[in-house]
């Protein structure tokens, strides 16, 4: 079940009344109304997951028993972080890592390594692979199942931090199905840590309506992204990048910007819809994008783009490695290894290697001059408009990511060859394959729409955190978002699925 369907502005409200009318207000007092609500939110999340596939359902459920089971073992060698056992946790603690990435490998890397390696060698790769179906969200919901278990460990072996936070194990079976399938989050993110979100199934919620109403507001804003901006934006890209020796340099260009703002446009927007969506039933999500186009450098970029995945490398990976103290050298292989991993995170392809390796190879110039961390304020911050210099870095920046880009959209290497030898040539100065001038209307007016409501609302939680306070200028703003919407349908064709649901 998707965000942009039918099916979902059926299934939302049905929830959401069962959630706070049926088991949240008429149980309100009981000691039973938790339970049911969070068991409420498991059968609708299996709902919403199987609508796919219901065979995804058992490898979420073995996912789930595997890393509760591995909690409660944990758990067992702590009494409240006093006295443990590390040898112990730190056995059952990768016994379910290696489950868990087991299940992750076969289905999304098995096929890839061993068609490389036969290839490699010559030998006949048919027989070999396995020709299974990726399940939607496997990546995502995988890594917020090993947060769990590592946050476990840190509480009963006593290494938690105040950055890497612990977390006790629970008992709660429920709550911990809730926290591991919760629908708004499964498919596509944010990556929750299980230290922020597995407590707020532990704990009454009560309806709230200031925040109900700002959740149909992010929800609002990341339809129009998806709707108005990216599939859009991919009716033109799915053009050009189907036939790319075909079209001139210029068109490439433009196509290559485009999708930009459309990957921009699907992900963030699923990320507002699911954390809006959160809102709705007392849930708070963490942020998972930030006005990354609004980035000075590209270290800042990373700070603001899928914020959820960025940080979990950096707290269960790059700092066990060392992270920043430790020397230059190791810096930089820390640095290789996250991006590196964060390609492979996204797809078994050696584009999406390649991609990881290539912002890497951004980062070595500012990490040998330590301006890593030059700018982690927000741009123009109480100004209006940035300054010259400031427009010229934001440029650079996209403009390095939007090539980025091109490598990560590209499904074979010929596929980015292809785009540089059509970007090398001299028809880059020709005028643009435009298609028609009603396409390009809403298109253009979409992605201006979202650039400068983002702008105005740099600092606030998502685009329309900031609304008018004036009623009539709020309804004239959300009319004329809605306007947009129903005008970019029709001329998609039909409705695009989120770029996310295949890592």
């Amino acid at each position: 079940m998707s965000f942009n369907s039918i099916h979902f502005a059926i299934f939302l409200p049905i929830v959401f009344l069962l959630y706070w009318f049926v088991f949240g207000y008429a149980l309100r007092g009981r000691k039973s109304a938790l339970t049911l609500q969070n068991l409420l939110i498991v059968v609708a999340s299996y709902i919403f997951y199987g609508w796919w596939d219901w065979r995804f359902l058992i490898l979420i459920f073995i996912t789930t028993v595997c890393s509760y089971a591995s909690g409660l073992l944990i758990g067992r060698y702590s009494t409240k972080g006093q006295n443990p056992n590390t040898r112990g946790s730190r056995c059952i603690l990768w016994a379910n890592i290696a489950i868990n990435l087991a299940i992750l490998g076969v289905f999304k890397y098995y096929d890839f390594f061993v068609g490389s390696f036969a290839s490699l060698f010559g030998a006949d790769e048919e027989g070999l692979l396995l020709h299974l179906i990726l399940p939607v969200g496997i990546s995502f919901y995988t890594f917020q199942a090993l947060s769990y278990s590592i946050d476990v460990y840190r509480w009963a072996t006593g290494t938690a931090t105040s950055k890497s936070k612990g977390l006790a194990p629970t008992r709660d079976f429920v709550a911990f199905m809730a926290f591991l399938s919760f629908f708004p989050q499964l498919v596509a993110g944010p990556i929750e840590r299980a230290s922020n979100l597995l407590p707020q199934f532990l704990q009454s919620r009560t309806f709230n309506y200031r925040h109900a109403v700002d959740g149909m507001r992010q929800i609002l804003w990341g339809l129009f992204k998806k709707i108005a901006v990216a599939d859009t934006c991919a009716v033109y890209v799915n053009m050009v990048y189907g036939d790319i020796p075909s079209y001139s340099g210029s068109t490439l260009l433009l196509a290559a910007i485009l999708f930009t703002f459309q990957i921009y446009g699907d992900f963030s927007g699923y990320s507002d819809i699911a954390i809006g969506t959160a809102k709705l039933f007392g849930i708070r999500l963490m942020r998972n994008f930030n006005v990354p186009y609004f980035s000075r450098d590209i270290a800042e970029f990373w700070r603001r783009w899928h914020i959820s995945l960025t940080t979990w490398f950096r707290d269960y990976v790059y700092i066990p490695l060392g992270g920043s103290r430790t020397s230059k050298a190791n810096i930089i292989r820390n640095t290789f290894i996250i991006f590196l991993l964060s390609g492979l995170w996204h797809g078994a392809n050696w584009n999406y290697i390649i991609w990881g390796l290539y912002h890497a190879m951004l980062f070595m110039p500012l990490i040998l001059l330590g301006k890593n961390r030059r700018y982690i304020d927000t741009v123009a911050n109480d100004k209006p408009f940035p300054t010259i210099k400031e427009c010229a870095q934001m440029l650079l920046t996209f403009s390095l990511a939007t090539l980025g880009l091109v490598i990560f959209r590209a499904t074979e290497i010929d596929n980015f060859t292809a785009w540089i030898g059509g970007m090398l040539d001299w028809s880059l100065l020709s005028i643009p394959l435009l298609i028609r001038r009603i396409y390009y209307i809403p298109l253009c007016t979409s992605i201006t729409v979202m650039l400068a409501i983002e702008w105005l609302n740099r600092t606030g939680e998502h685009g329309l955190s900031g609304v008018p306070k004036w009623k009539s200028l709020r309804m004239v703003l959300y009319f004329f978002i809605i306007m947009c919407m129903l005008y970019a349908y029709p001329m998609q064709g039909q409705s695009q699925q989120f770029i996310y649901f295949q890592f």
